[in-house]
Parts: C-alpha cells; structure tokens; sequence
C-alpha cells in the first residue's frame, strides 16, 4: 500500500522528468539540423548576417515551424528553402521553431537614424492618410509579434522590406491576406522608413 502511494506521488515528477528528456532530445536533434545546414544562411545562433536572409533568433518558435511546414507544402515558394526541408518532418519543424525561439536576439544599430523616425510614426500609428493600419496593432510595440504573426523586431531591414514588396506583389500567398493589403497601400518610401525602424527594435 505504501509502495503505491509512493509511486502515486512520484508519477507526476517522472512525467516531468520524462518530458523534459524529451524536449532536450528534441532541441540537440534541432541544433543537429542548424549546424548542418540552416547556419549556412541562417547563422549559428540565427543572426544572419546577410540581409537576403532573415535573422531567427527570438522569433516565435509556432511561426517558424508553420514557415517550415510551408515550405515543404509549397505553400510558401523558395528555391533555396524547398530542398533544406525535403527531409525533415513536422517534429523536426517544431523543435527547430523552439531551438531558434531559445536564441537570444542581439541589438542592431540603425543605419539611417531620420528615415527610422519617418519609420516609427508608420509603424506606431500607421498612415490614416492612406489607409495604412498601424504594424504595432498586430506585431506588438516593440515588434515582438505572436505565435501567429512573426517578431519583426531587429530584422535585416532589407530583408523586411523585401518582404512587404513581396506582399505587394502577391508574391507571398502563405501569410494573412491582411499583409497584402496593408503593403499595396504603402509606398516604397514608407517601406524603407518602417523597415529602417524595425530593425532597430530590440
């Protein structure tokens, strides 16, 4: 009777137990993957240092691994992404969405300090001029994002500015139909102001 009562309590800590080994396993499996092929382009802690690709680390780790999973429907179209997740499964996007979301994101300084103000009011307050929603609404103000929507805070801001270009073109069909709006309405000028201000978020 004591044995079953001890084991009763014990139950709880050998699931925790468990799940913890598991979620490490998960993450080493993950870092497995970035140091074999997503570093390339990605960085190896996700700081990438080329603006063509994005950086990852801090960013929401339920939205990476639904990019992932994009990718390797072709949902989402990229000819350099479509072959690293050829062989990679849904558990394999999961644990690399916690890994890069484990990453500690570094600060980046601005390189135009007046066209990132022009860039603050856009994505504080938006253009309701235009008809421009706010980035802050959805993304956070500080650009933090959701598990649904992604951080933007400290993006390349070439890469974000691409982004919203690529929005325009209906050229990203994977993400709320919300960005293709939003982006017809913005010219390039405010474009490159708001991707100037995020990428100096922290």
């Amino acid at each position: 009777m004591k044995t079953s009562r001890f084991l009763l309590l014990l139950a709880p800590f050998l699931v925790l137990s468990a799940t913890a080994h598991a979620q490490g396993a998960d993450l080493a499996r993950a870092e497995d993957i970035v140091q074999g092929q997503c570093f390339i382009c990605h960085g190896a802690e996700g700081e990438s240092s080329s603006p063509v690709f994005p950086r990852l680390a801090g960013q929401n780790a339920a939205y990476v691994a639904r990019q992932l999973a994009d990718y390797k429907s072709g949902k989402r179209v990229s000819s350099a992404m479509q072959p690293m997740v050829r062989d990679l499964n849904a558990a394999d996007f999961k644990a690399l969405g916690a890994w890069f979301a484990s990453r500690k994101p570094q600060a980046h300084t601005v390189e135009d300090a007046e066209l990132a103000q022009v860039g603050r009011y856009i994505f504080q307050r938006g253009n309701p001029y235009s008809g421009v929603a706010a980035c802050a609404a959805c993304h956070g103000p500080q650009g933090l994002g959701t598990e649904a929507l992604p951080r933007l805070a400290g993006q390349h801001a070439l890469y974000t500015e691409n982004q919203l270009k690529a929005f325009n073109k209906r050229q990203r069909t994977n993400d709320n139909a919300v960005m293709h709006l939003i982006a017809s309405r913005l010219t390039e000028f405010e474009m490159k102001a708001v991707s100037s201000y995020i990428s100096g978020l922290e």
